[in-house]
């Protein structure tokens, strides 16, 4: 699978073992910074993952700042996008078999390492269920058409 990965300065000790863990799954792995401890804007992350999965150039993105919450939004904003937030694997579980995410944004501040390194597993291998789900995500995308997105 290709995967675009991206933090800010607080993910990025995670976003490292994501990667590493992801190579060694034998994924096709992007990193679209940061790259150190630096202090960086997250929005420019968050756009920069989002537009490769929108493009079609990666299959799913993974974004981890400190909580997940600003890359969620931010990634969100994206035409096409469906980020979800997790913190566990039900969360992750959901957000591929309900909602078709393509993007997950998570924490490093809020939750283990190991944490992540599961909740990234999960969201790459489950599937997305359909059926009546497929309705739902097609309401999204109406919403994302009547309200915008970049």
């Amino acid at each position: 699978m290709r995967i675009a990965v991206g933090s800010d300065h607080a993910g990025f000790d995670a976003k490292q073992d994501v990667l590493r863990t992801l190579k060694e799954q034998g994924h096709e792995v992007r990193d679209m910074g940061a790259y150190s401890r630096e202090s960086v804007d997250y929005p420019d992350i968050a756009v920069a993952v989002s537009e490769s999965v929108a493009r079609g150039e990666a299959d799913r993105g993974i974004l981890v700042c400190g909580t997940g919450i600003g890359m969620s939004i931010t990634a969100n904003k994206v035409r096409g996008i469906r980020a979800a937030l997790c913190h566990d694997e039900f969360t992750a579980r959901a957000a591929r078999e309900h909602n078709d995410a393509n993007v997950l944004a998570v924490g490093a501040r809020t939750i283990s390492v190991h944490a992540i390194l599961r909740i990234v597993d999960i969201f790459l291998t489950a599937q997305f269920a359909g059926g009546r789900h497929a309705a739902r995500v097609q309401k999204i995308a109406e919403c994302e058409s009547k309200y915008g997105g970049c």
